[in-house]
């Protein structure tokens, strides 16, 4: 039986499996964004009609799921397995969105690398027969993860420039075989890389060191170039940790700012709206990648992606113990055709 490790630590899908239906749920500040034509519902209510913003949370998963089911034309007795986590403590948003599915459930914490995550994860599954359809999901709220890592919303805490606004969203992918793509074709798995960063409000930072050495490995890995893609995108490094990344592939002697852009960066309109260094958490990462980048690929505006999905590793605890943040990034290779 042949490898399909490469490298250190990459794997190619020999199969390819096909994203079957994508579906992204986003929130009253996302809606005023720039990219507000390419979710498939928003909601000016942040509670969504829920009695917290916990369960606000899992109502944006529960119609994450629901909306791409419908559109892939499935039931959840079709799906074998379904990927999925979030920030909250005990990914609780995940797990009680789904309880009432009797569907087979595989829970991550990835922080908002968690997309990416749950695609590489999702993918081998379907690559390798143990699915024949997966699921990939994850989300964020602002109000929930405010609440869980920084300040109550009414304590009125001072955000610094570096600080970056979680993002109300909820991304799903169906995973599956077909001879239509867009196609998973490859993917990274990251190693945790810490650069002694304790700023909680600066996590662009801990994180673009990780984004440096998976794109390091995926090139050196799969022998590519930032110019084998037509974008290349990281979840939410924000404006800091994007200009961190560029600068570090500089310092190579590689320039990537002609195909790479931040989910972070894209997200928000940075001069209109009060985010500070842009958008963060694993919604953000989601609906941009289930919104508007398939369906730029769907339209044949990108045909090749690499998806690089970035999470800071902490916890209210380890940061009230002093601890850096240790982060990860794992990438995923999309494109409308096999390669």
């Amino acid at each position: 039986m042949g490898t399909l490790h490469r490298g250190k630590q990459s794997v190619a899908f020999d199969q390819h499996p096909a994203i079957l239906a994508s579906s992204a749920i986003a929130g009253k500040k996302e809606q005023e964004g720039p990219l507000s034509a390419y979710f498939d519902y928003v909601s000016s209510d942040t509670k969504f009609k829920q009695k917290s913003w916990e369960k606000a949370e899992c109502k944006i998963q529960e119609l994450a799921l629901d909306t791409a089911r419908r559109k892939a034309g499935i039931q959840n007795q079709e799906i074998d397995a379904l990927y999925a986590g979030d920030l909250l403590n005990q990914c609780i948003s995940s797990s009680f969105a789904i309880r009432d599915t009797g569907v087979p459930f595989f829970g991550l914490y990835g922080a908002c690398s968690t997309m990416a995550e749950s695609l590489c994860l999702a993918g081998m599954a379907v690559n390798s027969g143990y699915a024949r359809i997966a699921a990939a999901m994850t989300s964020s709220h602002f109000a929930s993860a405010e609440r869980q890592y920084r300040f109550p919303l009414n304590y009125g805490g001072q955000r610094p420039p570096t600080a970056q606004w979680t993002v109300t969203g909820s991304g799903c992918v169906l995973l599956g075989q077909r001879e239509a793509g867009p196609f998973l074709n490859a993917a990274t798995i990251g190693t945790v890389v810490d650069y002694g960063i304790k700023d909680a409000n600066n996590m662009g930072a801990a994180m673009a060191p990780a984004a440096y050495h998976t794109l390091r490995a995926h090139f050196d890995d799969l022998r590519l170039t930032p110019a084998d893609y037509d974008l290349i995108v990281t979840g939410d490094l924000g404006m800091t940790g994007k200009e961190i990344l560029m600068d570090l592939f500089r310092r190579d002697g590689v320039s990537i700012g002609g195909v790479y852009n931040d989910c972070g960066t894209m997200i928000y309109d940075l001069e209109k709206q009060d985010v500070h260094a842009g958008g963060s958490g694993c919604g953000c990462g989601a609906v941009v990648l289930c919104g508007y980048i398939l369906r730029q690929m769907a339209k044949g505006k990108l045909k090749h992606v690499l998806f690089c999905g970035t999470g800071a590793l902490l916890s209210p605890l380890s940061t009230q113990q002093g601890e850096s943040i240790p982060s990860i990034c794992h990438a995923v290779s999309i494109g409308v055709e096999r390669r």
